[in-house]
């Protein structure tokens, strides 16, 4: 499956590639229902080969996730890779471009589920939650005075 995600925001690449770059702000990014922490001590210094693990929460069940940084290009891309989580596969590429004035994310995650087809409709819902959120954040984040810009999220299989 795969999830595509965009959002721009009014503020310099060079202001929102180290917001990213900074593992600590992972947790800002992600609901508070899913009770995310970092457990990997910091600070992490963000490179290929980074590992970092997590602690979340879904749906109450908790869940140990470990990812590496398989690709650093800064300021214009990096790739996460789940090495140990609740998904078969897990790879996200967050890719950062100069635009308007501001910056356009792409969030792109590919993903395969450990689960039946049947929890496919409530692992993308929450998916859409998850990364609606991120949206929201970022945009209260990195506003200004710049106008607000609604999410695109798609997720196919």
């Amino acid at each position: 499956m795969e999830l595509r995600a965009e959002t721009w925001v009014p503020a310099p690449l060079d202001e929102v590639f180290p917001f990213f770059a900074d593992a600590g702000n992972l947790q800002a990014l992600t609901p508070p229902w899913l009770r995310f922490s970092v457990r990997t001590a910091g600070p992490i210094e963000m490179r290929e080969g980074t590992r970092i693990d997590y602690r979340i929460r879904v749906h109450g069940v908790p869940i140990r996730w470990q990812s590496v940084i398989a690709r650093w290009q800064p300021p214009h891309l990096f790739v996460d890779e789940q090495s140990k989580g609740p998904y078969r596969r897990w790879v996200h590429t967050h890719r950062f471009i100069e635009e308007r004035g501001g910056t356009r994310l792409f969030d792109d995650v590919q993903f395969e589920l450990y689960v039946t087809r049947l929890a496919a409709p409530l692992v993308t819902r929450d998916l859409r939650s998850v990364f609606s959120y991120r949206h929201d954040v970022l945009q209260r984040r990195f506003s200004g005075t710049g106008p607000y810009v609604a999410p695109a999220i798609l997720i196919s299989a």
